[in-house]
């Protein structure tokens, strides 16, 4: 049995973040019909910040939330626990496509990371936040030059990085695959998402805003001057609605086509010795994440556990969605990838195995918009950074619904959408094409073939 294999033999097919002693108790599900000013439906990131900064903005809106499940069972309580400024999925993407807005920008996604570090503090959520930013690592040598211009373009647009060489990084941290990196001081904290989530939903109940888990938003309906959700368990009449499902079919049919579920593996390592704690150096405890196309990312927890996560984004076709699909063989390559990274951590073991789903779109960030009039507002796609930006974005549909024009609603990231993806089967045959391609990138010194190339042009792309 190889390294890897032993490393799992053991691991539990569960989510670290939600397998904890501290989990709350599920809430009653709906029985009967409610009514509401504000109805939102999903109870994850999206949802939970779209509820809070509602009651911050006016404490006597009446706000509902409706969960299928439990709040943060989802992509929010599964990530990787990276909180970053950036709206735009990385400095790149959003100079490529909104140059006269990326100051703004900027300035908003700093704002708002310190908007989730002052909520984190005013509520007491224990959630081990850590303003540690993120080190960007080289591990091919066209990636040294690459951080080298990244690292140039984000110093002159104000953002306090930090260019290290082979010798700096791997003191960063202990990993002889490290060419160079780029350590972004302050645009990331690491945080555990699944306490967040707790976090942000007890704050919601001492505001008295009512949670029903347990309850599925089936159907909606403009009725009268108001909108009705139904459910199997009643009907909420609200005046306005705020769809936070993400990468759960949306209650738009139209919107089913603008992003597709992806799904994104994680594993989990037992506590580190002392003496594995010294070999692998982190002392800054940054997050961690390599400049591949087929990325990894990584972090230390605070009990000395490494999360390890990425590379494979998996799409199943018809855009498939279900728990059977959370294990698959893509943990043994993560496995065999953690110990090429950190040989000298051969024999740690695995202690969880995991996988959520992603709602990527085709331009890698979220996307806005209304419906019946104005009264149902939408925000998703945040395509694996909805950690911080899911605040943000909510903070967009809330102005849509209530009409305000604001610097964030005069953004072309929030005036305009991407293209949605095209049906299957040539959704999935684009899907996979786009994967191997980017793989190959990978392989060949980032040269990007005429498949990738086209997409630049069309400005279209697949990512997780």
């Amino acid at each position: 049995m190889s390294p890897a294999a032993r490393s799992l033999a053991d691991a539990a097919p569960a989510v670290y973040w939600l397998d904890d002693p501290f989990r709350p108790e599920a809430l009653p599900a709906l029985s009967g019909p409610v009514s509401a000013d504000l109805l939102v439906v999903g109870g994850g990131f999206a949802g939970l910040w779209a509820a809070l900064r509602a009651t911050e903005r006016d404490p006597s809106v009446d706000v509902v939330i409706v969960e299928v499940g439990h709040c943060g069972d989802q992509a929010s309580g599964r990530n990787g626990g990276f909180a970053s400024a950036s709206l735009t999925h990385g400095f790149g993407n959003g100079m490529q496509r909104w140059p006269g807005d990326m100051a703004l920008l900027d300035e908003l996604g700093a704002a708002n990371l310190r908007g989730i570090g002052d909520t984190v503090r005013r509520h007491g959520i224990d959630c081990a936040w850590e303003e540690t930013g993120e080190l960007h690592v080289a591990t091919a040598a066209h990636q040294v030059s690459e951080l080298a211009q990244l690292s140039v373009s984000l110093t002159q647009s104000g953002h306090d990085v930090r260019l290290l060489d082979e010798t700096e990084v791997r003191g960063e941290v202990g990993s002889a695959t490290y060419l160079s990196g780029v350590w972004d001081r302050t645009g990331t904290a690491m945080l555990e998402p699944a306490r967040l989530a707790w976090g942000l939903r007890q704050a919601l109940l001492d505001a008295g805003v009512r949670i029903y888990e347990g309850t599925e938003a089936t159907e909606l309906q403009h009725h009268d001057g108001a909108m009705n959700v139904r459910t199997p368990h009643g009907t909420v009449r609200a005046q306005r609605v705020l769809l936070a499902t993400n990468a759960f079919p949306s209650l738009l049919r139209r919107l089913r086509l603008m992003t597709v579920p992806v799904y994104d593996y994680v594993l989990m390592t037992e506590p580190l010795s002392p003496a594995q704690k010294e070999s692998v150096g982190w002392a800054n405890r940054q997050g961690v994440g390599d400049a591949s196309n087929m990325f990894h990312y990584y972090r230390l927890t605070r009990d000395h556990r490494i999360l390890w996560g990425g590379y494979d984004a998996v799409y199943h076709y018809g855009s498939r969605i279900r728990a059977g699909l959370e294990q698959g063989p893509t943990h043994a390559r993560l496995a065999d990838h953690f110990f090429t990274t950190f040989p000298q951590l051969e024999g740690l073991r695995f202690t969880h195995r995991w996988a959520g789903i992603i709602d990527t779109s085709t331009r890698f960030t979220a996307f806005f918009g209304t419906a019946y009039d104005g009264r149902v507002a939408y925000a998703q796609g945040y395509t694996g950074l909805g950690v911080a930006a899911t605040r943000f974005g909510a903070d967009v549909a809330l102005d849509l619904l209530w009409g305000l024009e604001t610097e964030r609603t005069a953004l072309d990231m929030v005036r305009r959408k991407p293209l949605p993806f095209p049906p299957e089967p040539l959704r999935y045959a684009g899907i996979q094409l786009t994967r191997h391609s980017l793989g190959r990138a990978d392989a060949n010194g980032g040269r990007r073939n005429l498949w990738l190339r086209a997409l630049d042009v069309a400005g279209l792309g697949f990512d997780s």
